[in-house]
């Protein structure tokens, strides 16, 4: 299997044990995936409130890259899925639009066609891999594991890969690793990361609710396929504490480091000493 990878902004900043672990997955499971290296930020949803037409050229250029190459589009975070998702909907249904933006990306020798699909790396797993095909090394039995599916890669229901009420491919994963997935209300719920410029307390109640929530379900560990989550829960985890006025201990692990512990790589494979949660009886 190979597939243009949009590997976005946060990986080589914020999260580099996603990047990390990225790579140990794909290389255990013989994914090939071709970088788009030449690709800019999708914008993070920010950039189209201060310039619509430049944000949806910036993607479609990052689209026309991986259409060059004849594969579909896989993201590791949600956010980006949602920008190049709404981008290329977007231009697939308005083509004096796409005529518009073909005209801009003229000018560096680049066209989109709207001939590409794109994915976050969980769906490509689900549809094209096979969860129950993971080889499996360390089932991760007896561990209780809540899904927190965040907002971008479920809404809107059009562009999505799951059902947004209630999604189901994190929790088969788990169930496919051998953990137990834990069903509660927020699990579809918003993190907060896109407010907390401007509205930082309400964020991390947000983050608290959902993580005191799994506290007392007896949570052992929290996965997200969004690095954006992630940061929300590991990073800003001491100011979640101080919103809900108690300890908050769970960690929280990317999807690629979930899988990695499964298929029995490393913690020092999957990066896992960057996390600033600890993860520990793994």
């Amino acid at each position: 299997m190979k597939y243009a990878l949009f590997m976005g902004c946060t990986p080589y900043g914020a999260t580099p044990e996603l990047k990390t672990s990225l790579e140990a997955v794909a290389r255990a499971l013989n994914i090939e995936f071709a970088e788009l290296t030449e690709a800019s930020c999708c914008g993070a949803t920010h950039l189209q409130d201060f310039d619509d037409f430049l944000a949806l050229t910036l993607n479609a250029r990052n689209l026309a890259y991986a259409e060059k190459l004849g594969l579909d589009l896989i993201t590791v975070c949600n956010t980006c899925q949602l920008t190049l998702s709404q981008a290329a909907a977007r231009l697939n249904a308005d083509r004096d639009l796409l005529a518009k933006v073909n005209a801009k990306l003229g000018e560096v020798g680049l066209r989109y066609g709207g001939a590409v699909k794109v994915r976050h790396l969980l769906y490509a797993l689900r549809d094209d891999y096979g969860f129950d095909n993971l080889p499996i090394k360390k089932p991760l039995k007896g561990k209780k594991i809540a899904p927190f599916y965040g907002c971008h890669n479920i809404r809107p229901s059009a562009l999505g890969c799951d059902d947004p009420f209630r999604p189901r491919a994190l929790d088969d994963l788990i169930i496919a690793l051998g953990g137990e997935p834990i069903d509660y209300a927020l699990k579809n719920g918003c993190c907060g990361f896109h407010a907390q410029m401007q509205a930082s307390e309400t964020t991390y109640r947000l983050s608290g609710l959902a993580l005191a929530d799994l506290a007392d379900r007896g949570a052992d560990w929290i996965v997200t396929p969004c690095p954006l989550c992630q940061l929300s829960f590991d990073a800003q985890r001491a100011n979640a504490e101080r919103a809900m006025q108690r300890p908050l201990r769970a960690p929280v692990l990317h999807l690629t480091q979930l899988i990695g512990l499964a298929l029995g790589l490393s913690k020092t494979q999957l990066g896992l000493d960057k996390n600033i949660v600890a993860l520990v009886n793994a």
